[in-house]
């Protein structure tokens, strides 16, 4: 049952200290000097201490079933430089440690929960060499965990989809056990061939009515190209708005007439971009989609895994990081930031109830900051998080309820 609950002097975005009074889960007043009227103190009462109050975030691209946490720390030693070398390596390194999905995605599920993040998105592998076991693992923690975590999942075809037969009819089989949306990968260098690659996946996702999300990594007018078939099949099947393009790296590298005609095309479909802000090659320019109108989103990326050692379950450090990758410094575009962090996330999850105001669900996070540029520039400790109303996160570390 969700338990009532009275936020008092806290400080919603860094505006003027108000009380947020709960029930059911759902915020029912925000106004300075509340007080809790109910029969036999059933609402529990917490002082913010004049804290910065923000909702909670969303976390729209992950990779919750592959992370190495509770291990020892992995050296990281991938033979060689493109995304298949990187692809075969994991896929060794899980069949030999043995990892359960359904406990590494446990695991990163309450380590996201202590510092803030209320949902996920998480792109789980699908092969033929461990078949649907990754994602009956992580069908079993959202299960587990499905009143304190919103979360979604995308089938996604890590090791390629066409260069491994048998990779469809476990995609679309997926799909049939409660994915969210159908991945893709790189249609013209992993799997050279662009148009059936994208015919297929399209296919399945009007079939079952599901929505799509594809990993683009190609670079420049090669990744462009791709943009504009994605664009293609999604006005044919009517699918506007149900189709994200998860890193696309060629919307930073191409000639500004060319990125002007591709944010049309984005805009005509409300294709959504989920951008990390990635290291190694230049990315969309975040503030130019925003301002065009362009949905967009963010995410942690895999988190410890053998990818790479950096990427941090803290999405307030990719906001924080997006910043400086992106060479924004005033306050507003770091608060333009985190809403792409929060609520841009939470419309890609057609979460219509999520929101830090009267009426919406309560998932909400509590800090020592003045204001929302100070906690993503900081690393600022996290006070409280509030899932539903119920409190999952306290200090830091997950709060299982009771």
């Amino acid at each position: 049952m969700t338990a009532n609950l009275l936020l008092k002097n806290v400080r919603p975005m860094g505006r003027e200290t108000v009380d947020v009074l709960i029930r059911a889960g759902v915020i029912v007043q925000m106004a300075a000097g509340i007080e809790a009227e109910d029969e036999g103190g059933k609402t529990a009462v917490f002082d913010g201490q004049n804290q910065l109050l923000l909702p909670g975030l969303v976390n729209a691209h992950a990779h919750i079933d592959k992370n190495l946490l509770g291990w020892p720390w992995h050296k990281n030693q991938v033979p060689g430089p493109r995304i298949r070398d990187y692809v075969d390596n994991e896929r060794r390194v899980r069949r030999e440690m043995g990892l359960s999905a359904q406990v590494q995605s446990a695991r990163e599920v309450e380590a996201s929960l202590a510092l803030g993040t209320t949902h996920i998105r998480t792109h789980v592998d699908i092969d033929t060499e461990a078949g649907l076991a990754h994602f009956e693992g992580v069908l079993a923690t959202r299960e587990a965990y499905r009143e304190v975590m919103t979360m979604q999942t995308v089938a996604f075809p890590q090791s390629g989809m066409l260069i491994r037969p048998g990779t469809v009819e476990l995609l679309e089989e997926a799909v049939k056990m409660g994915a969210d949306a159908i991945g893709g990968l790189d249609p013209s260098t992993v799997d050279r061939d662009p148009v059936r690659h994208l015919d297929i996946i399209f296919a399945i996702a009007d079939r079952h009515g599901v929505e799509l999300d594809i990993h683009l990594h190609e670079p420049g007018t090669l990744g462009a190209f791709a943009v504009e078939l994605i664009a293609e099949r999604t006005k044919a099947l009517g699918l506007q708005g149900k189709v994200t393009i998860s890193h696309v790296f060629c919307l930073g590298q191409v000639e500004e007439s060319y990125l002007n005609q591709l944010i049309d095309l984005l805009l005509e479909n409300q294709i959504t971009i989920m951008s990390l802000g990635s290291g190694r090659a230049d990315f969309p320019p975040l503030k130019r989609l925003y301002a065009a109108g362009v949905p967009l989103c963010t995410g942690t990326d895999g988190v410890r895994d053998t990818w790479g050692p950096f990427n941090q379950i803290d999405l307030l450090d990719r906001v924080r990081l997006l910043g400086y990758r992106s060479g924004l410094r005033k306050d507003e575009d770091v608060e333009m930031l985190l809403d792409i962090a929060t609520h841009g996330g939470a419309r890609l999850m057609g979460d219509g109830d999520y929101g830090l105001a009267v009426g919406k669900r309560a998932d909400l996070l509590l800090l020592p900051a003045d204001t929302p540029t100070e906690a993503a520039a900081t690393r600022t400790p996290r006070t409280l998080v509030v899932k539903g109303g119920r409190v999952v996160g306290k200090n830091g570390r997950y709060f299982p309820p009771k």
